[in-house]
């Protein structure tokens, strides 16, 4: 375990050693050093290429997490045959090649006439990631008592104000775990992104790939090292499970 550790992450910290490394040159170190972050936030094409990744990760998640609650609910609602072929039919995009999404997508496009750029890119992304808050929510949904939603409505609550004070609070949990998750793809994504932005737009994992053919400059390690970063922490938030904080019985007893 300690060697596929090393093997998997040796590489990564590599790469965040080099980017504090002050000389260009990757065979010598040449001192501890910040500057190619600041380099790095003074480059313009860079930067814009950042706002549109987090502007479009922001949007798609929001859009996609609507969508994917929405259709939790509805799906817990079917047939049990139905609601299988169902999920069996959403959970397809996930295990679909990413080449063959974007490549499809990128026909559809075409055979619509639509216009190449951030809207394609912005479509793309909340139908890759819609699948992600389903499998989220679902769980969730799952273990949701019905009869509580029912006992709402005999005490008086409305269809979608029962839902809001008795469904969503407990499901709260999937969905932000959708979001989280559906926000992480899509800052992540290349391959579809690659396929289906317009000439002039880029994002972060498609300026990378641009400038590293290039040549690999320092500020790619910097920038580097901030996705991968940022891609940590919102594993880690979705992966996090607070504590049970109750006090055993014996405790709440003797107090």
């Amino acid at each position: 375990m300690f060697l596929i550790a090393l093997f998997l992450y040796a590489p990564i910290i590599t790469l965040i050693v080099l980017s504090f490394n002050s000389s260009k040159t990757r065979a010598k170190w040449g001192g501890f050093t910040t500057k190619w972050y600041v380099s790095l936030f003074k480059n313009d094409a860079i930067m814009s290429a950042l706002f549109n990744t987090l502007l479009i990760a922001l949007v798609a998640s929001l859009v996609s997490t609507l969508i994917g609650t929405i259709a939790c609910i509805s799906i817990m609602n079917l047939r049990k045959k139905t609601r299988s072929l169902v999920m069996g039919v959403t959970n397809i995009p996930m295990l679909n090649a990413e080449i063959v999404t974007g490549i499809s997508l990128m026909l559809l496009f075409i055979s619509f006439n639509f216009r190449f750029g951030l809207g394609t890119i912005l479509l793309s992304h909340i139908t890759f990631c819609i699948p992600y808050v389903i499998l989220s929510v679902m769980p969730r949904m799952a273990q949701l008592d019905p009869h509580t939603y029912e006992a709402a409505l005999d005490l008086g609550a409305g269809p979608v104000y029962g839902y809001i004070k008795v469904v969503l609070p407990e499901i709260m949990p999937g969905i932000t775990a959708g979001f989280l998750m559906a926000f992480t793809m899509s800052i992540d994504d290349f391959i579809i992104t690659h396929f289906t932005k317009g000439a002039g737009v880029d994002t972060l994992s498609t300026k990378i790939y641009t400038e590293v053919k290039k040549g690999i400059k320092p500020e790619m390690y910097a920038l580097s090292t901030i996705i991968f970063l940022t891609v940590l922490v919102l594993l880690l938030l979705v992966n996090y499970k607070p504590a049970d904080r109750k006090k055993p019985a014996g405790k709440e007893q003797s107090a």
